[in-house]
Parts: structure tokens; C-alpha cells; sequence
């Protein structure tokens, strides 16, 4: 279609211009490493600027230069606006969500405007594009697949020039373009045990006064929907942000001001109000929350919520002992966990350890997992067909097998077996599971109709943190293929390594898109952390491997099992 063609190329040229006008590559300085996942930027960050209407631009110009416009979201998208009729600029709304597109180039337009009638007064823009992925008007993200359309109806003014009367609410972002224009903050929630504090990933404009609408979002919103079951709010139902905006002072002090109903609340209350706000702000660059009901201060403490370890190590079982590989390559003991695994004369094929290094579910080359602790080894479940088993912090080990995957069960220190309701009721088969470090959340790769899919839920449990039922299944991805590993990236993100000949590993936001890197030839197994620099997998000749900026890079040798953190 020669329109959709002129369209594209007009588009990429203004890309290129926009980009070359707004700043130029540094040629010469030190390079400075990009951030890891789970890291924040800074909150004010560079957004392109989009140009305004042209004169004596087509219909179809117009619409494709409105649609560009949404790289700008300054002034509620204000750039935008001026391609709309004053009267429908007064009533567009852009935040009721985001339709993303693979790429601005693939758009397809189509007009019924007659260039050559220049009495026309109106006309129907239709607008094509592949999309990926949605943002609603929450911040919540969800891929997609398939083609999406929309009509923009165009009217000429009394100068001539033509203008959008009629659009759906919302914008169109292209894939290479999310990152410039949204930014990805994580809301916290404390698990049901009020212990740990669970992110929900959410996607925002970026905009000068984030803390606003990050307190908003904490006090006013919901978490997603299939988290929900796991988590709570420490703000009552009746506590309210009063005013317009939440001030940060330059010492990156956040000013709340609540309605008087926060008077009611309980000392504790109070603090875990406060822990879970500054926790939701921090990636804001928000260091504390200061509370006020009408200008005079609410006093507030905070509470000790159990944090991941900051890095979990390197876990792994050579021909000789079981331990933590150093940085030279030596391997040091395990306290309580080395001696106790060096009694199990049968091969073993996997070991997650808990968070505090006293537990290890290690199951053996026969299939069979144990418990081991200082001192004594317990054997859990000997079904056929076991997954690698997975601790969480709790203290439950957790065992499926690969083809029953609706007997999941969770296994308590006193090997007492707990069944596991509603895991995956419509999968087939699942090949990896990881509980996440919270508790709240495990993640999977299960077969569902033939294909294999990157599963999470809600892990639901009584009062006494004992897993009961899973929640409703939310869908991360589809794979292309079968999975060589599944591991925790930080708090809100999975990787994923995929099977040989060519191992692949791609990284998930759980809420959010993903990023694909080569991995390792011969990759076999993975060990996550908190960062993607804290990765570790295992080659099929017992090396293990460690990025090092882009590059994998062998950091130890001879391995036979490499082990894995709870949480990770």
C-alpha cells in the first residue's frame, strides 16, 4: 500500500530526526555499566520529544503524527493534543491505556479522503498495526499477539488544516519507544503473614511527580488481580490521600497527607502503612514517608519485613564436597549442609538451600527428594517423575511430578505431606517450579494445550503459612521450546533457559516484556539472583558460567550439580 509505505518512511525520517536533534552520541569518555534487573534509574529520565502537526498535512499524516506524538507524554500529552479539534481535546483521554506495536514502521494506513478533492470536509483514517502487549489504565501490562485496528475520524478546520474529531481514548506506543515513555515501578504489598513485602509491577508515564501517583496507586488501587489472594494493604479501607500532589523535598522526602480517619489507626498500623509506602516509593527515589493530617505531623515507625539475602552465592556439588564457590574457585563448606550431604552415597541431581543456609531439599539422581538438616536427612517423596524440588521461606519444600502436575504438595519440617489445591488444573504436564523468596508467588513451566507456557499464581495459606491452593493462573509467556531451567531474577522477574542445540536465555518481567540473550553452548541447568549479573549456569562439561557485561565467562570448573537459593 503506497500510503502505508510513504507513512513509514515519514515516520523513521522524524525518528531520526528527533534523535540526532535532541542530543548526540558521546564519542569519547569512560564507559559506564547499564543498570541489572531489579535496579532503578533515576526519576527523571530523558523522554524524546514528539513534533508538532506540520502544515498542510494529509489526513493520514495526521493521524500517524498524533499516534508518533505519544513518545511525549509532557502536559498529559499535550503534543498530542494539538492534533486534535479543540473541542475533542477537551475530552480525549490518553490514560486509560496503552496499546504497544512491535514497531512504528509496520503500521498500515488507509484513508477515504480523495487527495484530489480539496472541498472534502471529512474523512476515515484506518490505522493497522501487529500488537504485543497492553497497559490499562492501572499501570497493569499484559502481552498480546494479533492484529489490532482502529478509525480516527478527521475533519478540515475553517484554515484548512485537517484535525482529529473523533479517536479512541488511550494511546499507541511502539515496543522500542515503552521504555522512553513508561517506566516500570513496583507497588508493594505485605504477604498475609505481614512478614514480607511482594512487588506488583506496574508501568507509568514518566513524569516529574511520580510520588503522587505512586501513593495514589498504594492507597487507592487494587493489586492485580491474580496476585490479590496473597497479599494485603496495611491502609484501612477509609484512609485517604487528601490533596492534589505528595511533595518531595530535595532531601528525597515524601510529604502524605492522610484524611483524619488515619487518627484511628493503631501505632502498628501506622508503621506498616509506612513501610509498605516507602517501600512502593523507593523506586521513585523516595528515602522516607512522612505522615500529616491536617498540616500537623502523624507520627509513624516501621517494621522489620524478612528481605532477600542480597546475594546468594554460588552453589555447587563437585566430585569431592558440597558448598559456596568462592571467587578463586575454591569451594567453602556449608555449615550444617556439607558434612550431612556428604553421607548421601547416591548421585545427586539437584539441591536448593533456604535462605538462612540451615535446610536442603536435595533430590537424588533416582528421582527421590530428602530433607536435609544438620544432623539428620529425611526422605519426603519418592513418586516417580519428581521436578526439582523448591523451598520456600516458610520452610516447606515443595514437589511435583512432571506429569501429575495437579499433585502438587508442600512438605513441612516434620515431613508431614500437605496436598496443594488448584495447581495448573487444565496443564498437562509442568517441567520446572520455583516459589519466589516472599512466599506469595510460585512460578512454573507447564504444558496447556499443547504448548509450553511460563506459568505464575498466588500461593493461598492459612494462618499458619501452611500452602493450601494455588490462585487463578496468570500467564507470563508461551515458549518456543522446552526449558533447561527456570530461576527468580530479583523480586519481580523470571529467566528462562531454553533446551540445546542453541540455549537461549530470556529474561520475563512478571508484569512487563522480556529480553533474550545467547546462553552458554551445552547450557544444562541455571541458578538465579538478584541481579542478571548473579547468574550462574551449568554447561553439559561441568563448567560453570558467569556474564561478564554481554560475554559468558567460565568461573568454575568440574562441577556436577550446580545448587540453587530458595527465592532465586
Amino acid at each position: 500500500m503506497r500510503v502505508a509505505r510513504s507513512i513509514r518512511l515519514a515516520a523513521a525520517a522524524a525518528m531520526v530526526l528527533l534523535l540526532t536533534a535532541c542530543t548526540g552520541l558521546p564519542t569519547s569518555g569512560s564507559p559506564n555499566a547499564g543498570l541489572q534487573i531489579g535496579e532503578e534509574s533515576d526519576p527523571v529520565d530523558f523522554t524524546p520529544i514528539a513534533k508538532a502537526p506540520l502544515p498542510g498535512g494529509s489526513p493520514e499524516e495526521i493521524v500517524a503524527g498524533f499516534l508518533e506524538a505519544s513518545i511525549t507524554p509532557a502536559g498529559n500529552w499535550e503534543i498530542a493534543q494539538e492534533f486534535l479539534t479543540d473541542d475533542f481535546a477537551h475530552v480525549w483521554n490518553p490514560n486509560v491505556g496503552v496499546a504497544i506495536d512491535d514497531s512504528v514502521l509496520n503500521r498500515e494506513f488507509a484513508s477515504s479522503a480523495d487527495p484530489e478533492d480539496e472541498s472534502a470536509t471529512s474523512a476515515d483514517v484506518r490505522v493497522q498495526w501487529n500488537q504485543i502487549a497492553s497497559i490499562d489504565a492501572d499501570g497493569a501490562y499484559s502481552a498480546a499477539s494479533g492484529t489490532a485496528k482502529a478509525v480516527y475520524r478527521v475533519v478540515r478546520e475553517p484554515g484548512g488544516e485537517w484535525r482529529i474529531s473523533k479517536a479512541k481514548d488511550g494511546i499507541v506506543l511502539d515496543a522500542d519507544n515503552l521504555n522512553q515513555v513508561y517506566r516500570k515501578y513496583s507497588l508493594k504489598y505485605f504477604d498475609q503473614s505481614w512478614t514480607h513485602l511482594v512487588p506488583d509491577v506496574r508501568w507509568f508515564p514518566r513524569r516529574v511527580a511520580m510520588a503522587t501517583t505512586i501513593t495514589r496507586a498504594v492507597l487507592s488501587g487494587e493489586p492485580s488481580g491474580w496476585l490479590a489472594p496473597a497479599v494485603r494493604t496495611a491502609f484501612p479501607p477509609d484512609v485517604v490521600l487528601v490533596g492534589d500532589a505528595v511533595p518531595v523535598d530535595p532531601s528525597q522526602v515524601a510529604s502524605v497527607s492522610l484524611s483524619r480517619t488515619a487518627l484511628a489507626a493503631s501505632g502498628s498500623v501506622l508503621a506498616r502503612m509506612r513501610t509498605q509506602l516507602e517501600a512502593s516509593l523507593a523506586g521513585a527515589g523516595v528515602a522516607e514517608v512522612r505522615f500529616t493530617v491536617d498540616g500537623a505531623p502523624l507520627l509513624a515507625e516501621t517494621v522489620k519485613v524478612d528481605e532477600a539475602i542480597v546475594d546468594p552465592g554460588v552453589l555447587v556439588l563437585d566430585d569431592e564436597m558440597f558448598g559456596a564457590a568462592s571467587a578463586g574457585g575454591d569451594i567453602m563448606p556449608v555449615t550444617g549442609l556439607t558434612a550431612q550431604i556428604a553421607k548421601i552415597s547416591n548421585p545427586i541431581s539437584a539441591i536448593d538451600v533456604s535462605i538462612d543456609g540451615t535446610l536442603a531439599a536435595v533430590q537424588l539422581a533416582d528421582g527421590g527428594v530428602w530433607a536435609v538438616k544438620d544432623g539428620n536427612s529425611d526422605e519426603l517423596d519418592s513418586r516417580p517423575g519428581l521436578v526439582s524440588p523448591t523451598l520456600d521461606p516458610f520452610g516447606f519444600t515443595w514437589t511435583v511430578p512432571r506429569d501429575d502436575p495437579q499433585a502438587l504438595s508442600a512438605w513441612d519440617s516434620q515431613v508431614v505431606q500437605h496436598e496443594v489445591a488448584d495447581a495448573w488444573p487444565d496443564a498437562g504436564s509442568v517441567s520446572h517450579l520455583r516459589v519466589s523468596a516472599d512466599g506469595a508467588r510460585v512460578a512454573a513451566v507447564v504444558t496447556r494445550g499443547g504448548h509450553r507456557r511460563l506459568v505464575i499464581a498466588a500461593i493461598l495459606r492459612d494462618e499458619n503459612s501452611v500452602p493450601v491452593g494455588l490462585g487463578d493462573i496468570y500467564e507470563i509467556a508461551r515458549l518456543d521450546g522446552a526449558a533447561q531451567g527456570l530461576a527468580w531474577v530479583g523480586s519481580d522477574s523470571l529467566a528462562v533457559l531454553s533446551a540445546a542445540p542453541d540455549p537461549v536465555l530470556t529474561t520475563y518481567i512478571v508484569g512487563g516484556p522480556s529480553t533474550s540473550s545467547p546462553a552458554p553452548a551445552g547450557a544444562t541447568a541455571l541458578a538465579g539472583a538478584k541481579t542478571t549479573t548473579g547468574l550462574r549456569v551449568l554447561a553439559s562439561d561441568g563448567s560453570v558460567y558467569a556474564l561478564r557485561g554481554s560475554s559468558w565467562q567460565v568461573s568454575i570448573s568440574d562441577i556436577l550439580v550446580l545448587g540453587t537459593r530458595a527465592g532465586y
